[in-house]
């Protein structure tokens, strides 16, 4: 009984796993799979209880083939059940539903046109089935139709492509890989593509499976062949015969290295250099000889004659000969040496392929010509000394020399016109022109220049002369402000005195009174101090008396320089400490420093020239405004109209008649020798004789005065500006309303005689003047 239990667990445990495992080999094929229902869960307590409904929907892998011609639908499958109906119709839906897939009424799947892979592999769909009173029957059930694949593409190359390799590089060594695509099926034949070269097979090789390019030999020389150009097969099928290709050109450039040996294009090298050849400049270029491209070429060169020459790699590659050292004609005229050339190859398992052509030895020859040169002084730079306060004839040479074997004649200058030293222009002596002070400039600096006779070729030399120092300075006494106290006792020390000296020579200062004092004395202490000290007392800021003493300085040099030097001494009233609290006022001494008295005086003379040019143009404005009186001539009026006037006696405020004077020659002059005449206002107010014309106003000269007297204003440069120029008694020629001046208001028919005005006294006497006319030979054309 326990057997026949073990037996049936373990053929339920076999069912089950060959139950997994179809299912599974199914879901890897790509097939649909059959599901027999949703699982259920059913809870009982905490043990979940799983069942599985059944689905009765049956039918078998569905597929259609790409590219099928489709005149007419054709059937690639059936939908069944297994439930058992008499009556039945089924329903699709999903993709391609009705359009490209159509069912009919006994399940069977019909296709209804061409398909393509490349465009839609797989299609979704789902089926229903209902009976005859379109009942649902079954549920609805998910299956796929998978179109298969045929080779109906070829391979196609993305792009181009490009390598590259060094030359000499070894077999295998990768250049490029090369890819290409197909749209068919890649898990079938038809996708498969295999590579393979069909063009110059003899240098590089290509994996069939990876399309990668490689190296075949060892020997690539791109100085042989610096380019090669392939042709790469794709084709499908595996690569059988029956498979589509597609072909693409692949150029693999050869790249360089440093693989052959410098060479110098000839055996012999014939320069030629002058003797002023510049250090540090090229000579001349020794050529070279090499396969390799510029930037791999790494020649190096040696020279038997290194001190004098040296060798340097031009931008070319090329050797350049540098001089090293100064050339001279009258020493060697000629320089032989050997020069060698290598090379730091790389990457060589075989020798080069010029090692037995390449010449790496060469002679170089360098002849010096002969060059006239300026002279050469003896030395760099010349040093000489000499003492301060005297005048020295010989305080040394310069010596300069003609290089050349002519040994032409040199004479000698100094540059700078200022310097307090000359110098013999045959011999080179220099000698002082003045006496030098060191205290004013203790070294002088200068310039020689050395020229050829008659060539004029020259050369300059630095020249130092360092001024020493003689004790002519005298000591000059250094001491802060020394008082005394009233209360002060014998031998207190009331200061220390010090000293300077300008010369520059060790000194040991000592001090004494240059006259005896009896209120103060000095202790010299020997080390260029002393103390200034109370000798007798006592002090009162009272007494009227300044105090002070008169220091003896000597310096102890050779020789012997001392000087006097007053020093005064002020009385304070001083308290325990010795600290002044009240100090006797002394006479202050002021002083002005040269700079500051010739500012002053420069400001004093310029305000006295501004002074003098201010009071000049007064009075030549003064003048002017004389002058302009006396020739009558009106440059402005300046009339206040807001004013009251003076009356009729006012007639100096503003003379009318003067505007409208004699216009026969277009001039407002008032003309002292014509006779006094009647304004033009009287006249053109009083009535003339019948037999006499009236004077018209001259209106068309009155514009040609006008223009005059602008002309005047502006050609006179000492005159003033008019400002306004009024005239009354004139309108104007253009206007047809005529004058609206009251100096013609008049009728001129008026018989109205003002002559009576004459009888009325002098207080009338200018309106008479304005009115009357003595008679009629003061009317005359203006």
């Amino acid at each position: 009984m326990m057997a026949r239990l073990q037996l049936c667990a373990m053929m339920g445990l076999m069912a089950a796993v060959a139950l997994s495992v179809s299912l599974a080999a199914a879901e890897d094929s790509g097939l649909p799979v059959v599901e027999r229902g949703p699982v259920e869960i059913v809870k009982k307590e905490t043990h979940p209880v799983l069942f599985r409904q059944k689905r009765e929907w049956i039918w078998n892998s569905l597929y259609v083939e790409e590219e099928k011609p489709a005149p007419v639908a054709y059937k690639i499958g059936q939908l069944k059940s297994s439930k058992r109906v008499e009556v039945k119709s089924f329903k699709i839906d999903g993709e391609g539903a009705n359009t490209i897939f159509s069912v009919d009424q006994k399940g069977d799947l019909f296709v209804s046109r061409s398909l393509d892979r490349e465009e839609k592999s797989l299609y979704h769909l789902t089926a229903t089935m209902y009976d005859g009173n379109n009942k649902l029957i079954e549920d609805s059930g998910d299956f796929i139709v998978q179109v298969t694949d045929i080779n109906d593409n070829s391979p196609v190359f993305p792009r181009t492509y490009n390598g590259s390799i060094m030359e000499r590089s070894t077999i295998g060594t990768k250049v490029v890989e090369v890819r290409a695509t197909d749209a068919d099926d890649p898990t079938t034949a038809n996708g498969e593509l295999r590579y393979s070269l069909t063009h110059d097979l003899s240098a590089f090789q290509i994996d069939s499976i990876t399309g990668v390019i490689s190296c075949k030999i060892n020997t690539l020389d791109r100085e042989t062949k610096s380019q090669y150009v392939v042709v790469v097969k794709a084709q499908d099928m595996r690569g059988m015969a029956s498979g589509s290709t597609a072909t693409t050109s692949v150029t693999i450039t050869i790249t360089d290295t440093n693989d052959n040996i410098a060479s110098f294009t000839r055996k012999v090298y014939d320069l030629q250099v002058p003797e002023d050849h510049k250090l540090n400049e090229k000579i001349g270029t020794l050529e070279l000889e090499d396969r390799d491209q510029i930037q791999n070429k790494e020649p190096t060169f040696t020279n038997d004659n290194s001190k004098m020459f040296n060798i340097e790699l031009s931008p070319n590659k090329d050797g350049n000969l540098m001089l090293k050292q100064a050339l001279d004609y009258e020493t060697t005229n000629s320089y032989t040496f050997t020069v060698q050339v290598r090379d730091n190859l790389k990457n060589l398992r075989f020798p080069a392929d010029n090692v037995n052509s390449a010449v790496t030895t060469a002679q170089v020859n360098v002849r010096v010509l002969d060059v006239d040169e300026p002279p050469i002084f003896s030395q760099p730079i010349y040093t000489f000394t000499v003492l301060e306060e005297r005048v020295v004839s010989n305080i040394g040479t310069v010596t300069a020399r003609d290089p050349d074997r002519a040994n032409k004649s040199i004479r000698y200058s100094i540059l700078d016109k200022d310097c307090p030293i000359s110098i013999n222009p045959l011999t080179g002596q220099l000698s002082t022109l003045r006496m030098l002070d060191r205290e004013l400039e203790a070294t002088h600096m200068f310039q020689v220049r050395a020229q050829e006779e008659p060539s004029g070729l020259e050369s300059f030399v630095k020249v130092n002369i360092i001024v020493q120092d003689v004790n002519d300075n005298k000591p000059e006494l250094a001491v802060d402000e020394i008082f005394v106290c009233e209360n002060d006792f014998t031998n207190t020390v009331i200061g220390t005195l010090r000293a300077t000296d300008k010369d520059d020579q060790p000194t040991s200062f000592s001090f004494s009174l240059a006259s005896e004092s009896s209120n103060f004395t000095i202790k010299d202490y020997g080390n260029s101090t002393a103390d200034i000290m109370v000798k007798q007392g006592p002090f009162s800021l009272d007494d009227p008396k300044d105090y002070n003493v008169d220091v003896r300085i000597s310096d102890g040099g050779r020789p012997i320089q001392s000087s006097i030097t007053k020093l005064s001494i002020k009385s304070c009233r001083c308290d325990a400490r010795r600290i002044p609290t009240q100090c006797k006022a002394g006479a202050r001494r002021m002083g002005v420093s040269v700079h500051a008295l010739i500012a002053i005086l420069l400001c004093i003379l310029t305000i006295l020239v501004i002074v003098i040019l201010f009071v000049m143009r007064k009075r030549y404005q003064k003048d002017s405004l004389a002058s302009m009186k006396n020739s009558g001539e009106i440059h402005e009026q300046l009339v206040t109209y807001d004013e009251e006037g003076g009356g009729e006696m006012d007639t100096n405020g503003y003379d009318v008649s003067i505007l409208s004077s004699a216009c026969n020659d277009g001039s407002l002059l008032r003309r002292p020798d014509h006779h006094p005449h009647p304004s033009l206002y009287a006249m053109v107010q009083k009535a003339p004789p019948l037999h006499h014309p009236q004077p018209t106003a001259c209106k068309g000269d009155m514009a040609a005065m006008i223009e005059v007297k602008k002309d005047e204003a502006d050609h006179d440069r000492d005159g003033f500006p008019y400002d306004t120029l009024h005239i009354y008694g004139y309108e104007g020629p253009e206007s047809l309303a005529g004058s609206l001046s009251s100096l013609e208001s008049s009728s001129t028919g008026s018989n109205v005689d003002y002559d009576f005005l004459n009888d009325w006294g002098p207080r009338f006497k200018t309106l008479a003047e304005l009115y009357g006319v003595d008679g009629p030979e003061y009317y005359h054309q203006y």
